[in-house]
């Protein structure tokens, strides 16, 4: 694993988690120690999803806790955005935001089942 490029994620819920990344983005399970956490990975993403009950859900010392959401968001590249982002529809994914354009192509903000992003990026040209 040392190739791969580590994120966490703090969600609710971690068997719901995993249900999600692997039904509707294609991620693979590396471990599941549910209700704690789990890993999965998608190519050289490996994506921990961690809950209330995992080390990383702990109240920091001033008792604040790590809670899901915000805007940080993991990147995938997609082929062709409209497509991916109909076969998600029909799946029953939400969509945080109305397709983006810019210079370097399009994008669109899925929402996990914890209010995480999923930015889905076709470059331009595509």
């Amino acid at each position: 694993m040392q190739d791969m490029v580590n994120v966490r994620y703090i969600v609710d819920d971690v068997e719901a988690a995993v249900s999600w990344y692997q039904r509707l983005l294609g991620f693979e399970l590396i471990s599941n120690h549910a209700p704690a956490f789990a890993d999965i990975k998608r190519g050289a993403l490996r994506l921990l999803v961690s809950g209330p009950k995992s080390s990383a859900g702990r109240a920091m010392a001033d008792g604040e806790r790590p809670v899901p959401g915000g805007w940080n968001r993991i990147h995938l590249v997609v082929d062709d955005l409209a497509d991916e982002m109909k076969r998600l529809e029909e799946a029953g994914a939400r969509f945080r935001n109305e397709v983006v354009s810019g210079p370097g192509g399009q994008q669109v903000l899925l929402i996990d089942p914890s209010g995480n992003l999923v930015e889905l990026f076709q470059p331009a040209g595509k």
